[in-house]
């Protein structure tokens, strides 16, 4: 059984439960692991360990419809092309996909995908390919709204240059927009995020959520899922 949430977001709402509802630590976690499928914190640990990315054909099992997950990584540890690779599988499931990109053209984008999959159609119905300058939440949402299916995948390639401009709404702004257009439409979106290159400077052998260079301010618990890459391996 899938978790709605990684750990670490479930135990922030058992903390608030605690607080909200007035009761004990353990019984916010207990109904919280409830509310997941399970009779108890403890069975919802063990299972949780369950789930284990052995290749990445294993990530769209990972999420549901109304994620917003979080990829990030130091430049060259294939980003990129994991969501390049998600959105692959999503156009083989017949499922609507879109990808906003600040960083590549259609030719090179195109070039990539036909490496990735040699059964790749450039011209297929189910991807949309976006490199507008003008893309933000809004250019998002308006751009995709009536195309969603039920688990359609959203990529953004990537979080930080969503404000770049000036005339954008703050970071935060965008990204609480967008979780709530995940959940509203029941589609999942994808932000490529960059480590912060001090990461290179510690003795950690995996990024974390602190390791996320932010520009500007924003709330990263907003993300309930993420993944980090760092030396070819894949951490949840």
């Amino acid at each position: 059984m899938k978790l709605s949430a990684p750990i670490y977001i479930l135990k922030q709402k058992a903390r608030d439960l605690k607080r909200s509802r007035s009761i004990s630590h353990s019984e916010a976690l207990n109904s919280i692991a409830r509310d997941e499928g399970y009779s108890s914190w403890s069975l919802l640990q063990a299972k949780a360990g369950d789930f284990d990315l052995k290749s990445k054909e294993d990530i769209l099992e990972f999420l549901n419809p109304g994620d917003l997950l979080l990829i990030a990584a130091r430049p060259g540890q294939g980003k990129t092309k994991l969501a390049l690779q998600l959105l692959l599988q999503t156009l083989k499931r017949k499922t609507q996909s879109f990808l906003f990109t600040f960083e590549y053209t259609h030719r090179d984008l195109t070039s990539i995908l036909s490496v990735l999959d040699p059964d790749y159609e450039q011209n297929s119905s189910f991807l949309t390919l976006d490199f507008s300058d003008e893309i933000c939440s809004d250019y998002i949402m308006e751009a995709t709204k009536n195309s969603l299916q039920k688990g359609s995948l959203i990529v953004i390639d990537y979080l930080q240059l969503l404000d770049q401009q000036r005339r954008n709404p703050p970071l935060q702004q965008q990204i609480e927009g967008l979780k709530q257009y995940a959940r509203d439409r029941k589609c999942i979106i994808v932000c490529i995020s960059q480590i912060d290159r001090t990461f290179d400077q510690t003795e950690s052998f995996r990024p974390g959520l602190d390791d996320v260079r932010l520009p500007n301010p924003l709330d990263l618990s907003l993300f309930n899922k993420a993944l980090f890459m760092q030396d070819e391996q894949i951490y949840v």
